[in-house]
């Protein structure tokens, strides 16, 4: 008996470990994995996220191109080498156009939005979508910024009169929520100077995740098969988009309002009620993409405003709210950028507006130099489509292994940026050597970058503008110099206990 108890034993390890292999056929170097859990298990557990380990790994292998990792038993492939980088991102897109982040795309309404959708239905998507980027539409944008900046000026006069403490990350959310529901659905949300927005706490909520998310994508991700049949995304968040966006569309009386707004353009798609175009994952014998089309229904419809959302208000807040930190700690180039700031407003009869900003060159620098340090989103997800050989390795990957760009350890890289650890917003200036772009990956990189970089960075200048022309910041009593990092959060990286600072009003 016991003899087959050690079989079983034995048998069991070796089902269970039999994928790890992987990379070692292909000399690949890895930390050793663990059963069932691979090298995923600080990750499943909270203990770190995916930006904090894929930072760890790339400075534990200095003198390798790429890094193993077992998410469960799935292999995955961090990538160290920009040449490989580039080519995985652009080159040869055609092999990794998937993401691999989104659940259950047939099932589940928000796994439709452009960030999350896959193949074919991202091509059409992303073709008709990007109209509304133009630098026309943001210019058409800017007196709804200006809007929102008066108020952020409010909120910030409140927390002067109230000693000056206040949660910069909280206070640039309600600012960024305000402008995409301006801009975005034509709303005024009212959640700069309104404790109790429930816009903004439905923004929190998304961004929370519960523990029944944690349980089901924990399983998701060791047992694929089981997770696909389990419902991933918040049905409360899901149902709440919905009854805005149809709100919204029975005022509109389900047809574009002239406002050229991002809702009048998912109207105008829907008025098509399919879109057509070129096929990314099918072909002719000849290799001539066959034709494609997507149903343009309402869940496709409510996942568009779903990430327009969740995406514009929570990656630009944390890219705003991490510059003002920085800034906190750097009063001499916070007093610089304030009199820049100075310099081009009486230019402007003293108002914030588009060319102001874009004459802004300082406060441009500061914000990529916030990006650099703490980029909202800190690897780059993609996965491999069909079988792949990387030629700089002369190895083979297979269909379904996820690769993952570590844009944070890139930025941080001491071979690409002098004292990477400084914060030092003249390394972007003009006259300094150009840099090579994928040492610089914010807003990512191919045909899979982010649509909505141009918007996401113009109302990040605009808020750090309204916010410094007014007043200066300065670290709290309880203010850490290095913020503690989320490790729940995968996606969009996110602090623990926000970003106190102290405002206080400028003396001119």
């Amino acid at each position: 008996m016991f003899l087959f108890v050690l079989l079983f034993i034995a048998v069991a390890f070796l089902y269970a470990t039999q994928s790890y292999r992987y990379w070692s056929k292909r000399n690949v170097k890895h930390d050793p994995p663990l059963p069932i859990f691979g090298n995923h298990f600080n990750n499943l557990f909270g203990y770190k996220s995916l930006t904090q380990i894929s930072m760890e790994l790339y400075n534990k292998y200095p003198n390798e191109k790429v890094v193993g990792y077992y998410r469960g038993s799935g292999p995955e492939l961090f990538i160290r080498d920009l040449d490989i980088a580039r080519d995985i991102l652009n080159v040869d897109f055609s092999h990794f156009y998937m993401r691999g982040i989104g659940k259950n795309h047939d099932k589940e309404t928000l796994s439709k939005s452009l960030f999350h959708i896959e193949g074919d239905a991202w091509k059409l998507l992303r073709q008709r979508l990007t109209p509304a980027f133009t630098t026309a539409k943001l210019k058409a944008m800017f007196p709804l910024i200006i809007n929102c900046a008066e108020k952020l000026h409010v909120a910030g006069d409140n927390a002067v009169k109230n000693g000056g403490n206040c949660d910069v990350r909280e206070l640039m959310a309600r600012f960024t929520t305000e402008f995409i529901g301006a801009c975005g659905f034509g709303i005024e949300m009212d959640s700069i100077n309104n404790d109790h927005s429930a816009f903004r706490a439905l923004g929190k909520k998304m961004f929370t995740r519960s523990l029944r998310s944690i349980l089901v994508l924990g399983l998701w991700e060791l047992f694929p098969k089981l997770g696909s049949k389990l419902y991933v995304s918040d049905k409360d968040i899901e149902e709440a988009i919905t009854n805005i966006v149809v709100s919204i569309f029975e005022q509109r009386n389900y047809k574009p309002s002239g406002r050229h707004d991002f809702i009048d353009l998912l109207l105008e798609l829907s008025e098509k009620s399919k879109i057509h175009g070129e096929s990314i994952e099918n072909f002719d014998e000849n290799g001539s993409p066959k034709p494609a089309e997507l149903d343009m229904d309402i869940s496709v419809l409510v996942a568009q405003v779903f990430v327009f959302f969740a995406a514009g208000f929570e990656t630009s807040s944390s890219a705003t709210s991490f510059t003002l930190h920085q800034l906190a700690f750097n009063p001499d180039i916070q007093v610089k950028i304030q009199n820049e700031i100075d310099q081009v407003l009486s230019k402007h009869n003293n108002k914030l507006c588009y060319d102001a900003i874009a004459e802004m060159t300082l406060l441009d620098m500061a914000f990529k130099e916030g990006m650099r340090l703490f980029p909202s989103l800190g690897i780059l997800n993609r996965v491999c489509t069909k079988s792949y050989t990387i030629s700089q390795l002369g190895i083979t990957i297979d269909p379904g292994v996820r690769v993952i760009i570590p844009i944070q350890a890139i930025q941080n890289d001491a071979k690409y940026f002098d004292k990477p650890n400084e914060f030092w917003p003249e390394r972007f200036a003009a006259e300094v050597k150009e840099l090579n772009k994928f040492t610089y990956l914010p807003f990512g990189s191919g045909p899979r970058n982010c649509i909505g970089a141009r918007l996401g960075q113009m109302q990040s200048l605009a808020g750090l503008a309204a916010i410094l022309q007014r007043f200066s910041v300065e670290p709290a009593e309880n203010t850490p110099r290095e913020l503690p990092v989320n490790p729940w959060m995968n996606v969009v990286q996110g602090v623990k206990g926000g970003i106190p600072l102290k405002l206080t009003l400028r003396n001119k």
